[in-house]
């Protein structure tokens, strides 16, 4: 069990749509380990793709465009869902992830579903198998809070998409970090502060799990820096009705959950 080193202890999904990668490895293993219970909860749909707990889809935000003949790159597509509703696109789709537990329910999901996704084993700013301008399209939802250096991810993402191709991911507020959903008595009260940097440890069905705080500001530096123009960048709403995920809190009514951009290549 990882030791807490933040105030913040969370039962529940933190990251519940995440696959990503943590330098100790730590969150490798414990996606390893938490695969198959996830799987199963989250049911997530391979139609279409999504960005987070309760919040519109694809469907509804359009970001991403016709993908038919597209090359589309997934970081962090733990079952691969996302990259099956790609391929069903038309798109010619690979996914990567760190955790080879994520991938085996990957390639039985793509089998099942009769379609083709190239699947990698790496870590998420490991892209050398991918040639440099040769992605038309760079996808990830809720992977890149397990990502403490962003920064590199940004600019091996730079590498290979196309010269004004978009970036499009999701990931954990930064807002709602500073709050813990799970206290029943208060769960809006802050408890830590949004400038607080150091990593978000918590536990999930007995596991644990390393989240990294990124803020809108050093999100928004990254990508400039890295030679990207952000041209949305959405705090989507709840759904207003329909059936609830597991993931759901009460406090999603009140502070953003999900933090959704788009960014496209620029320069070089």
């Amino acid at each position: 069990m990882l030791k807490v080193t933040a105030r913040i202890r969370r039962t529940g999904p933190n990251t519940a749509y995440s696959r990503g990668v943590s330098p100790s490895g730590a969150n490798a293993a414990a996606w390893d380990r938490h695969a198959a219970a996830y799987q199963q909860g989250a049911a997530l749909p391979t139609d279409v793709a999504h960005y987070g707990p309760d919040i519109p889809t694809e469907a509804d935000l359009r970001l991403l465009g016709d993908l038919h003949g597209k090359r589309v790159l997934e970081l962090g597509c733990g079952g691969a869902q996302c990259s099956i509703a790609f391929a069903k696109q038309g798109a010619v789709a690979m996914g990567v992830d760190f955790s080879s537990e994520q991938l085996a329910f990957a390639r039985r999901l793509c089998e099942r579903e009769g379609v083709r996704v190239e699947l990698h084993h790496s870590d998420l700013a490991d892209l050398a198998f991918v040639r440099a301008e040769s992605i038309d399209l760079v996808f990830s939802a809720y992977a890149f809070g397990y990502v403490e250096d962003l920064n590199r991810v940004f600019r091996q993402v730079h590498r290979v998409l196309k010269r004004g191709a978009p970036l499009v991911f999701s990931l954990p507020h930064p807002a709602y970090d500073m709050i813990d959903d799970d206290d029943p008595k208060s769960p809006l009260l802050v408890r830590r502060s949004y400038f607080d940097r150091t990593p978000i440890d918590y536990e999930w069905n007995g596991i644990g799990f390393t989240d990294y705080h990124h803020t809108i500001s050093e999100l928004y530096m990254g990508l400039t820096r890295a030679g990207y123009r952000i041209d949305v960048l959405l705090e989507p709403e709840p759904t207003p009705s329909g059936p609830r995920s597991i993931f759901w809190r009460e406090a999603f009514r009140y502070v953003p959950r999900t933090l959704v951009v788009r960014a496209r290549k620029e320069g070089i």
